[in-house]
């Protein structure tokens, strides 16, 4: 298990996570911190000057990630995990990246009062050795402190709340010791199925409006847009996991047996395994049937038709090319053979 503290700097993250470890048994201190440290010796100036945040590189997310189950396998038992995270996007890719491992997370934010913050920033020395160093570094605080208030409108209603304004780290690692065991603090919903060990089959299916154009959704566990689809079970024919995969993510339930439009083969690039891909064509779906659509908050953030044009925006490039020649397949009424996107044969 994780127990994740998230706040804005000057929240007292750090401070209550090393008074935790005292009262959870089996914990461990992980400071993600590190990682973005190791990252700045080990990536080259060019790359990392094209970011303004080591959060904002993929590399620095996987990390997290890995090294977390890494340390589990070591030491089995409670991460306690002091990081300010807030953009949604990047919760959902690491939260679902841990789900992906069978890790749950305690999601906790502390949050003072916004004046409280800023003194506690204004009276914070990061390196008393270096009075122009943590003078940046207090400006850099304060300057995220509007990136902070922006994101609170998703942080407190994913993860359980402590204002930390009148408490000592003491009492903060105390209350949320108290909402873990208690369940007040429940595992965040977020699932993925689990990393693949081989070669995958997995089934998309294409929905269309009245206007021809293709229904996308958002997933919470990874970045980008996606078609609804998944993992081929074992004993599962294709077409029937798109069937099963529609009704799971979305709550449409289809009539009758998609159309294949194209086979994919995606090469493997570590650490994907690679696999056949096949999109089929779900028909239409009319703005009644649009309207009754859920979506599972666990998986799934949002949906929206769009253009060819549009999806060349949202989606990654191979996966766009899968869509953009399963049109042509639609159109032409046949099937198409892909590598990596491209036809073949």
């Amino acid at each position: 298990m994780i127990i994740w503290i998230n706040g804005a700097f000057g929240a007292g993250k750090t401070s209550a996570a090393r008074e935790l470890i005292d009262l959870i048994p089996n914990s461990t201190f992980y400071d993600p911190e590190l990682i973005g440290a190791g990252l700045r010796r080990l990536l080259p100036q060019k790359r990392l000057a094209e970011v303004t945040d080591f959060q904002d590189l993929p590399i620095w997310r996987r990390l997290v990630v890995d090294t977390a189950a890494a340390l589990l396998a070591e030491m089995p038992g409670v991460l306690v995990v002091p990081m300010t995270l807030l953009r949604q996007e990047y919760r959902d890719e690491i939260f679902g990246g841990l789900a992906s491992r069978r890790i749950p997370v305690r999601h906790v934010l502390l949050s003072p009062e916004e004046t409280i913050l800023r003194q506690r920033i204004a009276d914070r020395v990061e390196f008393p050795d270096d009075p122009e160093h943590s003078e940046r570094v207090r400006q850099w605080a304060h300057q995220h402190i509007e990136s902070y208030r922006a994101a609170l409108h998703w942080l407190t209603q994913d993860a359980h709340t402590i204002d930390t304004g009148a408490l000592t780290p003491s009492e903060t690692a105390g209350l949320i010791a108290e909402a873990v065991t208690s369940g007040a603090a429940p595992p965040c919903e977020i699932v993925q199925t689990p990393e693949p060990t081989g070669e995958t089959v997995a089934a998309g299916v294409l929905l269309f409006d009245e206007h021809d154009r293709v229904l996308l959704v958002d997933p919470t566990y990874k970045p980008g847009w996606e078609f609804p689809g998944g993992v081929v079970e074992s004993g599962e024919a294709p077409a029937q996991a798109g069937i099963r995969e529609v009704a799971e993510e979305i709550g449409i339930h289809l009539d009758r047996v998609p159309k294949l439009l194209v086979v994919d083969w995606e090469a493997p690039h570590p650490p994907g395994y690679g696999g056949l891909r096949l999109l089929f064509d779900g028909g239409l779906l009319t703005g009644a049937d649009a309207g009754r659509l859920l979506l599972p908050g666990s998986e799934l953030r949002g949906w929206r038709f769009v253009t060819e044009e549009e999806a060349a925006t949202l989606l990654p490039p191979t996966r766009y090319e899968r869509l953009r020649w399963a049109l042509r397949a639609r159109e032409r009424s046949t099937v198409l053979n892909l590598e990596a996107g491209v036809p073949v044969g």
